[in-house]
């Protein structure tokens, strides 16, 4: 059997979509899966290191790795409507983030860091924190602003965080394009038979997801523990869609504009 060891985030998206996998009910198709699970960040360090044949990764990543890994047609991410938020730490005033504002971001790798660092270039003092670290720390009034992507865009009011910009919304009108936020890369020294195989091994288990989804959730709440299964529902309705599926050609243009604007990344290889 050939091994293949796969990075994937705990978000729900990404649970959902494996959960057939990780529980054992989709025919592998002569493959041997391995699984790793973990923070986006951490995976993007993975994948810098070659540590994995195929990973979950932010789109940024993906440029920085585009010399090692390609892009599968399934298992992305795309943000219709929904993608990263500025917020700005209790008592902060909508309008008023000066030049000077410490902004914490969640990784230098990630989709979230390019996006900020392209809308707002006059914001230079970033720090990075895990992802789910950024909302506490601007509660505690350790930063001015923080980017928080997954839960953080359904949860920030919870914890009277002021939404200072939706980034997401303000890529797609001034691009035409959804935000290109993560995907499954897989590296070029693959056999194409092998990737082939994998890609219809996941749109397998895509498809037994989408029919049977209540079957998923008891895998998604053990990777989302602090997250309530309405939150859970609302982010796999939100990132799961058609081009989850199939990146096609809208995935393609996207990504072609966010390394348009990156500038001195990619291409990307997307594989058959």
């Amino acid at each position: 059997m050939t091994r293949l060891e796969i990075g994937l985030s705990t978000c729900p998206n990404d649970t959902f979509l494996f959960a057939p996998l990780l529980d054992g009910r989709v025919d592998t198709r002569g493959l041997d899966l391995q699984f790793r699970l973990g923070d986006i960040q951490e995976l993007n360090e993975s994948l810098a290191k070659r540590e994995l044949e195929v990973s979950k990764a932010s789109f940024a990543a993906a440029l920085q790795l585009a010399e090692h890994y390609g892009v599968l047609r399934v298992g992305s991410a795309l943000g219709f409507g929904v993608g990263p938020v500025l917020l700005g730490r209790p008592g902060a005033v909508a309008g008023q983030l000066p030049e000077d504002a410490v902004v914490l971001c969640p990784g230098e790798a990630t989709t979230a860091t390019l996006l900020m660092r392209c809308l707002h270039a006059e914001l230079t003092h970033i720090e990075h924190r895990r992802f789910d670290e950024i909302m506490p720390a601007l509660v505690a009034g350790e930063a001015d602003a923080g980017v928080c992507i997954h839960e953080g865009r359904f949860t920030y009011h919870d914890h009277d965080l002021l939404l200072l910009e939706d980034l997401g919304d303000r890529w797609e009108k001034e691009t035409g394009q959804p935000v290109p936020l993560g995907g499954l890369l897989c590296r070029l020294d693959v056999p194409l038979e092998v990737v082939g195989r994998l890609q219809e091994v996941l749109r397998d288990s895509l498809a037994q997801a989408r029919a049977e989804p209540e079957a998923c959730l008891p895998t998604m709440r053990r990777y989302a523990q602090e997250l309530s299964d309405e939150v859970i529902w609302r982010h796999v309705e939100l990132y799961v869609n058609e081009q989850t599926n199939d990146l096609g050609i809208t995935g393609r243009r996207c990504l072609d504009e966010l390394a348009r604007r990156a500038g001195a990344y990619g291409p990307l290889v997307v594989f058959d």
